[in-house]
C-alpha cells in the first residue's frame, strides 16, 4: 500500500529526528565528560541519566514490539539509574551507541516485508507498532529536550 510506505518513511524522519529540532546525536555531541554527571540546582537529574532512561526506556519498547514474552522493567525504578555518571567514557559511548542501534532495530520492524503497523499485538494493552514507534520518538524528543536544557543551565549549548 502506498500509504503505509509513506507512513514508514514518516515514521523514520521522526525516530531519526531533526526536521524542528535538535537531534538526540546533536544535544550530545561534544558534551564535556565533566559536565555527563552535574545535576544544576532545581533539577532532578543529570544528562548521563537522562541518556540512559532513553536507551532504557526506548530498548524496552524494542523488546516490547518484537518479543511477546519479554517483560518490562519495574516502573518506574527500571527505567532510571541511580548513577549521575557513567562509570567512564566507554560506558557513556556505550550508552550512545546502543541508542542508534536500538533505533535502527526498531526502524527495521516498520520496514519488515510483513510489518502491521496498525494491528494490536496480541500482548500488551492496546499497543500496536505505529503507536510504539510514536512514543519512542515522543519519549526521546521530550528527554532530548531536557538535554539541551541542562545543557543550556550549564553554559554548554550553543
Amino acid at each position: 500500500m502506498k500509504e503505509v510506505s509513506i507512513i514508514i518513511k514518516n515514521l523514520k524522519e521522526l525516530l531519526n529526528g531533526g526536521h524542528a529540532h535538535a537531534t538526540f546525536e546533536q544535544a550530545v555531541e561534544k558534551l564535556p565528560a565533566k559536565l555527563q554527571s552535574q545535576v544544576p540546582e532545581g533539577m532532578p537529574y543529570s544528562i548521563w541519566q537522562l541518556v540512559e532512561h532513553i536507551r532504557i526506556t526506548q530498548f524496552d519498547i524494542l523488546e516490547f514490539s518484537r518479543d511477546p514474552d519479554y517483560e518490562s522493567p519495574k516502573w518506574p525504578e527500571g527505567y532510571w539509574p541511580d548513577e549521575r555518571a557513567p562509570k567512564n567514557a566507554a560506558a557513556w559511548e556505550e550508552s550512545i551507541r546502543q541508542i542508534a542501534n536500538d533505533r535502527k532495530a526498531f526502524i527495521e520492524l516498520l520496514e519488515a516485508p510483513r510489518a502491521d503497523l496498525f494491528t494490536l499485538f496480541p500482548h500488551g494493552s492496546g499497543q500496536n507498532l505505529l503507536r510504539e514507534a510514536m512514543l519512542i520518538a515522543d519519549h526521546t524528543s521530550y528527554h532530548t529536550g531536557e538535554i539541551i536544557v541542562l545543557r543550556r543551565l550549564m553554559g554548554a549549548w550553543k
